[in-house]
């Protein structure tokens, strides 16, 4: 699933997630590295089709590992 909001957040989700701000955000998480409370947000939003909701899961998830991280091993 693939969201984008008018303040230039973009948040792409297919297993993989991947989370784009201009310069501010750049957050790449492979599939089975996604913290478990996180990606149950994601999946749930993800079988909505609720970019709300993927809005609120890709934030916990930079407050929680910053708003620069690539996380694929």
């Amino acid at each position: 699933m693939r969201c984008e909001y008018k303040d230039g957040l973009k948040v792409n989700y297919a297993g993989a997630l991947h989370i784009i701000k201009g310069s501010e955000v750049n957050v790449f998480m492979k599939e089975g590295l996604i913290p478990a409370n996180i990606k149950g947000k994601l999946d749930a939003a993800a079988s909505s089709f609720s970019c709300e909701e993927m809005r609120k899961a890709a934030q916990e998830l930079t407050d929680t590992v910053g708003k620069r991280a690539c996380i694929h091993e």
